[in-house]
C-alpha cells in the first residue's frame, strides 16, 4: 500500500476516490449480473441448438441407411454465405447470427433419389445450426472476457479500494485531531507561560 499525506487535500481526495468506487460498484454489479444471466440465457441455447443437430443428424442416418444408393449429398450443396448482425450486450459488442444462403446444384428428377429434396433441407439445416452455434460461441466466449474483467474490478473495488479509502480517511482523520489536539495543548502552554511571565514582572 502506498504512503499516503496526513494532510487534509489528501483527506479530500481519498473521499472524492471513496465517493467515486461506492457510486461506480453497483453499475458494476449490475453490469455482472446482466452478463451472468446473458451467460447462462446463451448455454442453455447452444446445448438445445446442439440437441436439435443430433437429432437431425439421426434422422439423416436413417434416411441414408433406408435409400443405401450412393449418392454425395455434399456435391449437391453449398454454402454460400452467412450473415450475422452486429449486437449489444451490457456493453459488449457481439456477433448476432441472421441466417445462411446456400446454393443448390440443379437438380435432374429422373436421376436423383426422391429423398433427395428431403435430405438437402436436412444438410441445410445442420449447416445453419453448425454456422449458428459458431457465433454463439463466439458471443459466449466475448461476454465471459468481459464477465471476467467486470467480476475481477467488482472485487478490485469490493475488497481493495474502498476498503483502503476507508482505512486511508480514519488514519487521516486521526492523524489531523492528534494535530490539533496538540495545537490546542501548546496553545494553552504558550498562554500559561505568557501568562506566568506578566504576573511575575
Amino acid at each position: 500500500m502506498p504512503k499516503i499525506k496526513h494532510t487534509k487535500s489528501e483527506l479530500k481526495n481519498q473521499r472524492d476516490d471513496l465517493y467515486r468506487y461506492e457510486r461506480f460498484l453497483p453499475t458494476l454489479e449490475l453490469k455482472k449480473q446482466q452478463l451472468q444471466i446473458e451467460v447462462r440465457k446463451l448455454n442453455a441455447a447452444l446445448e438445445a441448438s446442439r440437441a436439435e443437430e443430433a437429432g437431425l443428424r439421426a434422422e439423416l442416418d436413417g434416411w441414408v441407411r433406408i435409400f443405401a444408393e450412393p449418392f454425395e449429398l455434399g456435391a449437391m450443396l453449398r454454402l454460400k454465405e452467412v450473415r450475422r448482425l452486429s449486437g449489444n450486450i451490457a456493453g459488449v459488442a457481439i456477433p448476432i447470427f441472421q441466417e445462411v444462403v446456400f446454393e443448390r446444384a440443379p437438380l435432374d428428377l429422373f436421376q436423383t433419389p426422391p429423398w433427395l429434396d428431403d435430405g438437402l433441407a436436412i444438410l441445410e439445416r445442420l449447416g445453419s445450426l453448425k454456422a449458428a452455434q459458431a457465433i454463439m460461441e463466439t458471443q459466449g466466449r466475448l461476454l465471459s472476457e468481459e464477465l471476467r474483467t467486470t467480476t475481477q474490478r467488482v472485487n478490485l473495488f469490493e475488497k481493495v479500494k474502498i476498503p483502503e479509502c476507508t482505512d486511508n480517511i480514519r488514519v487521516i482523520r486521526i492523524f489531523l485531531g492528534d494535530e490539533q489536539t496538540a495545537a490546542v495543548v501548546r496553545a494553552k502552554l504558550a498562554k500559561g507561560k505568557a501568562m506566568a511571565e506578566a504576573r511575575s514582572e
